[in-house]
């Protein structure tokens, strides 16, 4: 039967609608009575599934088929978007997200309501970004350091160049809204989902001074922020989710005192296993970056413009570096992330907790490369004041 014939049917009597509800009802109800009565469970589940299928119109089925074969539902007119609607509301249930359907049933799957704007290789709703959780006072103050990791990277910076380009101006303002995050393989002891120091040299900050390093090298001048917010956050009686608030005050603070600033750059890193955060390209190995767009605010749409630009240039020189683009609202996240302040703001994620800085830093070089292209040529007036 063609699917015109079904929206006729939907039309005169309401049928597909009613038979869908009554199907998830009678399934509902099925269930329940197999769990809580074994001995009839076989006899139940042949015969009442038997009637409801044989029950059900064959337009019912062939909806449901049309929200995953897209030509199959491009043939239905606009008329069934009403039916969609009601049934949606009724059910509290969105066919296209499936997250809906489970997220009661599957803790913490209900929390996941990050959008994904450009999904990177291998993303998916499974393994969308993971915030940190709040460090402990133990973890702040036993870690202690893996030195031989940090000689390791110590070596290699200092046979690197260190030519820079000139860097009067400081355009971009890099800082860090959870300065502690800091990454296994740098600390000694036992490795935590979690790793977390207020040592410089073993958290995002090490990141932070690397990709300042890096975008000096190419003529672009960084102000770097290193202060410890746990800290700052004790001082003031604040707790974590006092975070973006306390560093706000850090960024307009820097951009009271410079109108030069430009681009904001917040580096973090996520909680997510390194199977998921590292990404081997030519021989070398990665550690995957993302970028975070706060929806919140009256710059959203340029500064996700900014990301997906700055993404598509960084996957068509090392494909697969990127885990993507994606968008948070207050529902999961800050939803603002500072990023009202200018119009080219980045939340940046670099690698995840077990990811070393030898992958860290390789990270950190193809995104200078890659954003001193975008930079050069946007060189618009600072601020976007047009003057």
């Amino acid at each position: 039967m063609r699917p015109k014939i079904a929206v006729a049917y939907v039309r005169e009597s309401g049928g597909l609608l009613l038979w869908m509800l009554c199907s998830m009802v009678l399934g509902a109800l099925l269930l329940s009575i197999s769990v809580t009565h074994s001995g009839v469970k076989q006899h139940l589940s042949s015969t009442v599934l038997r009637s409801v299928s044989e029950a059900l119109p064959k337009e019912a089925y062939l909806f449901l088929m049309a929200q995953e074969l897209t030509p199959l539902r491009s043939e239905y007119p606009d008329q069934l978007s009403n039916e969609i609607n009601l049934l949606e509301l009724a059910t509290n249930v969105e066919l296209g997200d499936i997250r809906t359907l489970l997220g009661r049933e599957i803790p913490g799957l209900g929390s996941y309501h990050t959008e994904i704007a450009i999904a990177g290789k291998g993303t998916n709703i499974g393994n969308l970004p993971v915030e940190s959780l709040p460090p402990t006072d133990e973890q702040l103050t036993d870690q202690e350091v893996n030195q031989e990791e940090l000689d390791v990277i110590e070596d290699r910076e200092n046979d690197a160049s260190d030519d820079a380009g000139s860097t009067e101006k400081k355009s971009v303002f890099i800082y860090h809204s959870h300065s502690w995050e800091a990454f296994n393989p740098l600390l000694k002891g036992e490795e935590e989902r979690d790793a977390a120091s207020t040592n410089e040299n073993v958290n995002v900050i090490a990141v932070g001074s690397k990709l300042k390093k890096e975008l000096e090298a190419r003529g672009i001048g960084a102000q770097h922020d290193k202060t410890d917010v746990t800290a700052g956050l004790k001082a003031k009686d604040w707790n974590y989710n006092h975070s973006y608030q306390f560093s706000r005050e850090l960024v307009k603070e820097a951009l009271a005192e410079s109108e030069q600033l430009t681009y904001l750059i917040d580096i973090h890193r996520d909680s997510q296993p390194k199977k998921i955060t590292t990404k081997t390209i030519d021989g070398k190995a990665f550690a995957r970056l993302f970028f975070i767009v706060g929806k919140e605010n009256e710059n959203f749409e340029k500064n996700l413009a900014i990301a997906k630009e700055i993404n598509a240039a960084l996957e068509s020189e090392y494909p697969g570096i990127s885990r993507g683009v994606f968008i948070k609202t207050k529902m999961e996240g800050n939803g603002i992330y500072n990023q009202d302040l200018t119009e080219r703001s980045m939340l940046l994620e670099f690698g995840g907790v077990e990811n070393d800085l030898t992958e860290l830093y390789n990270s950190i070089e193809a995104f200078a490369e890659v954003f001193a292209d975008y930079y050069h040529k946007d060189a618009e007036p600072v601020n976007g004041s047009g003057s």
